[in-house]
């Protein structure tokens, strides 16, 4: 996995491996030291080593090599899979199935059952994986089947070539249609938070559309064109909408409603362009149980809903 992040000025003088280690707490500190001496980590595009302090405005570049065989572990895990062919598969993810082996989910991960469901994917670095959905997150994701189309399909999430939408379930009552656009980065208390920074973090642009209100909550169709981590979760709490059932970047709130045990977040709908032939691609999920029962709840018509 590549990333790169910029350091803002409260983390000025702070040793490389152990920056790292706070901003991507799921690779220890021992780690990151042998990924800096392995040339797998950039400090301004150059050359760097673990003690080497930083300074305000540096930016880190990293790749993260696939995990070890010793977790990536075939198992026999049901794909719920849209479209397969020799370079890329395209599968509804359900809610609760976390994407990659890591700590304290060492097993029972969609890697897992890529790895189960065709041996191509053992070859390839981070099984094919080319982006990533929360666990508590549903909905279409694309996995490579080659080298040749996994740096294709990288590219065109680099370039902003996919076409993302997403449906979720808001708190309050947003505007008809909202584009936020700001940077996105680690929590300046909270480290395993994201939150929406004045500088120093990433890109982010979401567009809230306004689905069907109802008395105190509200369908939406999220479009976006970036893919930081938890952005559109981050961006609706920004908006003063949080998401039903997140319980990170939400609060908790008086209401007759049965919340959900998760956040009511979907990827709806994935378009790309083939990275063999070319063509536009473009698939569906449909909303998943817990969702269309939730809106059971607030007197949705689903009519026409995917």
């Amino acid at each position: 996995m590549e990333d790169q992040i910029t350091v803002e000025a409260q983390f000025a003088k702070s040793r490389l491996d152990a920056f790292l280690a706070a901003e991507v707490p799921e690779v220890s500190r021992s780690q990151w030291k042998a990924l800096i001496e392995s040339a797998r980590v950039n400090v301004n595009g150059g050359a760097c080593k673990p003690n080497q302090k930083l300074k305000a405005g540096d930016v880190v570049e990293w790749t993260l090599p696939a995990e070890t065989s010793a977790e990536n572990l075939p198992e026999k895990i049901p794909l719920d899979i849209l479209f397969e062919d020799d370079a890329v598969l395209v599968l509804n993810k359900p809610a609760g199935l976390v994407v990659h082996p890591a700590a304290g989910n060492e097993s029972g991960t969609l890697v897992n059952g890529l790895l189960f469901h065709d041996p191509v994917f053992e070859s390839l670095d981070r099984a094919g994986i080319v982006h990533r959905l929360d666990k508590d997150t549903s909905g279409v994701m694309a996995v490579a089947k080659s080298e040749a189309a996994m740096a294709d399909l990288l590219r065109q999430f680099k370039d902003r070539e996919t076409e993302k939408e997403y449906s979720a379930i808001i708190w309050g009552e947003p505007p008809k249609r909202k584009r936020v656009e700001n940077e996105i980065g680690r929590h300046p208390v909270n480290r395993q938070k994201m939150a929406v920074l004045k500088s120093g973090g990433r890109t982010a642009i979401s567009t809230f559309e306004l689905v069907e209100q109802f008395e105190n909550t509200a369908l939406v169709r999220v479009k976006i064109e970036t893919g930081r981590t938890h952005q559109i979760r981050v961006h609706a709490a920004f908006l003063g909408h949080p998401i039903v059932g997140d319980t990170v970047y939400g609060r908790a709130r008086k209401t007759p409603l049965i919340l959900p045990e998760r956040q009511m977040l979907h990827a709806a709908k994935l378009t790309f362009s083939h990275p063999s032939s070319g063509k536009r691609l473009s698939f569906e999920a449909p909303l998943p149980k817990d969702m269309r029962q939730f809106l059971e709840q607030l007197g949705c018509n689903q009519n026409g809903l995917s």
